[in-house]
């Protein structure tokens, strides 16, 4: 009797211990899976925050371009004056742009008020499906925006052939460059766009 007892306090006290193995394995699996939700977390955020950069750059630098020159055509020096506007590829490039700060602001709002909640950053397959289709859309705006602007800037900088219309970035090369740092940024916006989209992707493959 004395030795059935002593057996069954030990096989109690082996369960017992497997309980706690048990119990300690899943805490630690649960601090790993919070660990890489919050590189995830961190992830978003700076995606976000990169985007809205870009394509408050984009829009800076655009709306700010503007210049007043003069240009020699067949040797009479004629007075010039570039601004943004002239153009409906340089608006269109603005409109997209503010757009995407706009998409950008709202966010990254979301984002971190989700984290200060501690609640998941994206909370239903229908809020992944709207916020792909957002990214994505404006990524495609955003890129033939950048598209459409280039090929007007490249007139600007190589002027018209057969004609005597000279590069007109060499008197107004401020405007110009104001210019081209403004389409790189969309580039890279709609770059960062694409990358949060296919991050959605990611996610409702793995839900």
């Amino acid at each position: 009797m004395a030795s059935s007892r002593k057996t069954t306090s030990v096989d109690d006290e082996v369960a017992e211990v497997g309980k706690v193995v048990v119990e300690i394995n899943g805490t630690m699996n649960d601090a790993g899976a919070s660990g890489l939700l919050r590189k995830g977390d961190v992830a978003q955020v700076c995606l976000r925050v990169m985007c809205m950069a870009a394509s408050v750059t984009a829009l800076l630098f655009m709306v700010t371009a503007r210049e007043a020159s003069t240009v020699s055509i067949y040797g009479f020096q004629l007075p010039v004056n570039s601004k943004w506007s002239f153009a409906d590829s340089f608006e269109y490039l603005v409109g997209v742009s503010a757009a995407v700060v706009a998409h950008s602001l709202l966010q990254l709002v979301i984002i971190v008020s989700r984290l200060l909640r501690k609640s998941p950053l994206i909370p239903s397959r229908n809020h992944a499906w709207l916020t792909y289709a957002g990214d994505q859309v404006l990524a495609y705006a955003m890129m033939s925006a950048g598209s459409a602007a280039s090929g007007v800037s490249n007139l600007n900088r190589t002027g018209i052939r057969h004609m005597a219309l000279p590069d007109f970035c060499k008197p107004l090369h401020i405007f110009c460059d104001h210019v081209a740092i403004s389409i790189a940024c969309t580039f890279l916006s709609s770059l960062l766009l694409s990358i949060s989209a296919i991050q959605n992707v990611i996610w409702l493959s793995n839900n």
